[in-house]
């Protein structure tokens, strides 16, 4: 989360979020809760940090933004933890080849403001998100779709010659059919994902206005939102679908370090935190007990290149032994040990665990910690260009400690000057990315929008992927994604794509890190705390205690 660019683009150092709702979670390592009686009214408070945008759904790219989304949102199907579909708003979604789907939905559901979800509900938001006229941020997660091009050329400056997608058919107000431009098997998967969310008939009449407060089908209806303060949302009690909120609401509470919002979780000012900062991972077991969370999460903390930065460019292109050479340089089995007090486990690849075609080491030997091959390497690819790099980070994240660890580690290995650009917040450290601003590296961490191993790979690498925010091409690599993606199986498709991570050694568009893990705790006044697949906590599960 992800999507343009980004499904989910993780804000902090610990958790990342922007995709479906997982059913999976995890709990705390010393126990089960102590439940008492419970409010089912009650509110509870979580931290997360101001949305880069307005609540589109078409342009919520980062886990800000995305943590309120799926509360607000339902989609046709959501992902267990085995990375098998589940049917939400829809009855059935059925294909016989992979390139055409029909979708029936359940009757029934209403959008919070009484209005019916129908077919054109979901028609109607899917062609106004991919519309090229609409900027939406994450449109191009409907180009498998027919007619794709016509709404939204590629060619710079080119309008669009149609107003809707080809391949969108409403059948009736119950049923609607999907045709893509060629077989995908894991187009199921990603209907799971904010941007094929229904909008009701009232976005349309000031879409701008809808985005700032706006009215979805999901267990929360959206109450206020103080910018850069808080947002509230409260229990939708005409919600149809298998996951009702077990409380009267949520306050998603704005907070500019980890840890200021640890600190309100210890004095009971706040009730779920979604990740501690390295500075509180030594003592948060100590400090919190049985409501100490550690749970799994698929998602990868990576270093990403810059290609259009000067320093890669000019006066010739980067040679990938640079790269290469770079990440020999960092020891991630020693920082992930001490400055991340061992909750992370250092990277093979760039697909992380728990999805669908993880591959032990399929980076090779490039992560692997090898002062001199670093050195020669560097040397080989013609050394780093002025002799310095830089990795963007955002403040709020809880990032500095391990950049500083992986900027001290590259200089020792190698005597490249390696120095941390801090922004302000990750609104700024967003800015910086989409505006062409980062100078070498910056900070680039994935989870999964769905469980498959083409959302880490296409979805960032593919020339025009959404989340390809540094400019990486490679049209072989293109092509090869391209293939995989239209492989007549899921499971060859899957396989295809383990051949392309394999391939990514060659081009290095980013330097994985490590996988992460949840590392969170809760309050006293709640029970039921769980984390999905994405390292969200599950919000509708939360029981508040009276």
């Amino acid at each position: 989360m992800r999507g343009a660019k980004s499904a989910k683009w993780v804000t902090g150092a610990i958790i990342v979020a922007l995709a479906a709702t997982a059913c999976g979670g995890g709990k705390s390592d010393g126990g089960s809760d102590a439940k008492g009686a419970v409010d089912p009214n009650g509110i509870f408070t979580t931290d997360l940090g101001e949305p880069e945008k307005l609540l589109y759904t078409g342009d919520t790219m980062e886990s800000n933004g995305a943590g309120v989304m799926k509360a607000i949102y339902s989609n046709l199907v959501a992902y267990k933890a085995d990375g098998s579909l589940e049917m939400v708003n829809a009855e059935s979604l059925t294909t016989t080849d992979s390139k055409t789907w029909t979708v029936k939905l359940k009757p029934g559901w209403t959008f919070h403001d009484g209005t019916p979800v129908t077919s054109k509900s979901y028609v109607d938001a899917w062609n106004w998100n991919a519309h090229i006229d609409n900027a939406m941020g994450l449109s191009s997660w409907f180009s498998d779709i027919v007619g794709y091009d016509k709404v939204h050329p590629e060619a710079e400056g080119a309008k669009a010659t149609a107003k809707t997608l080809a391949g969108l058919k409403v059948v009736d107000d119950s049923s609607f059919t999907i045709e893509l431009t060629k077989a995908v098997p894991y187009f199921g998967h990603k209907l799971a994902y904010t941007p094929f969310a229904p909008l009701a008939a009232s976005f349309y009449a000031n879409p701008k206005a809808a985005a700032e407060k706006p009215v979805g089908n999901g267990p929360y209806k959206f109450k206020s939102w103080d910018h850069k303060k808080q947002i509230e949302i409260v229990r939708f009690d005409g919600y149809k679908g298998p996951n009702k909120a077990k409380n009267g609401g949520v306050i998603f509470k704005n907070y500019t370090t980890l840890e200021t919002a640890y600190e309100d979780l210890k004095s009971g000012n706040l009730d779920v935190i979604r990740q501690i900062g390295p500075k509180d991972l030594p003592v948060y077991h100590q400090d919190l007990g049985n409501r100490a969370v550690d749970a799994d999460h698929a998602a990868i903390q990576s270093i990403a290149v810059a290609f259009y930065a000067d320093q890669w460019k000019k006066p010739k292109p980067v040679d990938v032994r640079v790269i290469q050479g770079l990440s020999m340089a960092i020891d991630r089995a020693t920082i992930t040990k001490t400055v991340l007090q061992g909750t992370r486990e250092p990277a093979t690849g760039w697909v992380p665990k728990g999805i669908l075609g993880y591959q032990e080491n399929a980076a090779g030997d490039v992560t692997k910690f090898d002062p001199a091959k670093a050195k020669e390497l560097i040397k080989a690819g013609g050394g780093v260009p002025g002799n310095k790099i830089f990795i963007q980070f955002n403040a709020d994240g809880g990032h500095k400690e391990w950049v500083d660890a992986v900027c001290n580690s590259i200089t020792q290995a190698t005597s490249v000057a390696c120095v941390g650009d801090s922004k302000t917040d990750f609104q700024a450290d967003l800015t910086a990315r989409k505006s062409k601003q980062v100078k070498s590296l910056y900070r680039s961490a994935w989870s999964l929008d769905y469980p498959v191993n083409s959302n880490f790979i296409k979805d960032l690498f593919h020339t025009s992927a959404a989340g390809n925010q540094g400019d990486f091409s490679v049209k072989e690599l293109d092509a090869k994604i391209e293939a995989a993606d239209s492989a007549p199986t899921l499971d060859q498709s899957v396989k295809q794509y383990q051949a392309v991570e394999k391939e990514l050694v060659k081009y290095m568009p980013s330097i994985p890190l490590w996988y992460y893990k949840v590392n969170a705790g809760y309050s006293e006044k709640v029970s039921g705390v769980t984390y999905g697949q994405d390292g969200d906590p599950i919000l509708d599960a939360v029981e508040v205690k009276k």
